[in-house]
């Protein structure tokens, strides 16, 4: 199927970013460096995990396919930002923008399972860590992995699909950085209600099961931890959970802001401002979360980085 005559046109234009020629080099390097911490930041945890057998347990693989996430819903986006600026054309194909909602959705829905699937980890780690070795072996690990991986690729296909069906006329002005999905959807001029529907319905009742499961599994650790008599257990209990919990916290927030702002603004700067929090700052700030407030990466990450150093010096 040729995608451009099916809708009449063939291609966009990302005119959520205005800024004039004087701060052109400041908005790019500020997005060339924020892609620069995500890919380094998360690459580096995965390669700290990978590195160190001591990290091979199921809440660091978790953590090393949340990393893999960030990397692709960042590397989704930026880049398509970075070319736009630097060749001063604002335009993306249709195809090409199909795929990007696709992709959004599907890494985003990727990392919302996975936090689902961490809160689960903790939940039995803390709760029932007698049966822990055995409920999370490394092939429930995996299989847990897949099945989120094919959930959120049936929610990306499903929604980018759906936009297949819609007529777009004159208006080819998508007021964003990217093709987000509810944006997309009000260039159309055929009926919208089943995408509309289908846009508000999937996606609230996606997030809300995993961010349900998430508030069930804290209640449960929370009222484990409080019967725990030794105040040193009770924050060597708590602290497995903190970086997880700051985690939740930024990528639901933020994605409730882009919900919102896309779902009742028509301003271009407050849906970019909350979509590049969504997009950027929970992925830039993860590896910081996780490096930070985890001793065992942070032990990891420094020796690799020393073992690389001396392995460049000895060249």
């Amino acid at each position: 199927m040729d995608l451009s005559n099916k809708s009449g046109i063939s291609e966009f234009y990302l005119i959520g970013l205005t800024y004039g020629p004087d701060i052109e080099s400041f908005i790019f390097s500020l997005f060339l460096c924020m892609y620069f911490v995500i890919i380094f930041g998360n690459f580096l945890i995965i390669l700290a995990i990978i590195s160190d057998s001591h990290l091979h347990t199921p809440m660091y693989f978790f953590i090393a396919n949340l990393s893999f996430a960030d990397i692709c819903i960042s590397t989704t986006i930026i880049p398509k930002i970075l070319v736009n600026i630097q060749t001063q054309d604002k335009s993306i194909s249709y195809g090409g923008c199909l795929s990007q909602v696709c992709f959004v959705l599907t890494f985003g829905g990727f990392e919302s399972c996975l936090l689902g699937v961490m809160a689960y980890d903790r939940y039995l780690a803390i709760c029932d860590p007698l049966r822990y070795t055995v409920i999370m072996s490394p092939c429930s690990c995996v299989s847990l992995v897949l099945l989120a991986v094919f959930i959120s690729t049936v929610n990306g296909l499903l929604h980018s699909l759906m936009l297949l069906k819609l007529s777009f006329c004159t208006n080819q002005n998508i007021l964003h950085v990217f093709c987000e999905l509810v944006q997309v959807i009000k260039l159309a001029c055929s009926d919208t209600f089943i995408n509309t529907l289908l846009s508000y319905t999937v996606t609230s009742a996606f997030s809300g099961v995993f961010l349900a499961g998430i508030i069930f599994s804290y209640i449960q650790i929370v009222s484990s931890v409080l019967k725990i008599k030794s105040v040193q257990g009770r924050n060597k209990a708590f602290s497995t959970c903190g970086s997880h919990l700051s985690v939740v916290f930024l990528f639901y927030g933020t994605a409730l802001g882009v919900y919102m702002s896309s779902s009742v603004s028509d301003s271009s700067a407050k849906n970019v401002i909350f979509s590049m929090m969504y997009i950027v700052v929970p992925q830039m700030l993860n590896p910081f979360i996780y490096s930070f407030r985890n001793r065992e990466i942070k032990q990891a990450m420094r020796i690799l980085i020393y073992s690389g150093y001396y392995f460049h010096k000895l060249n």
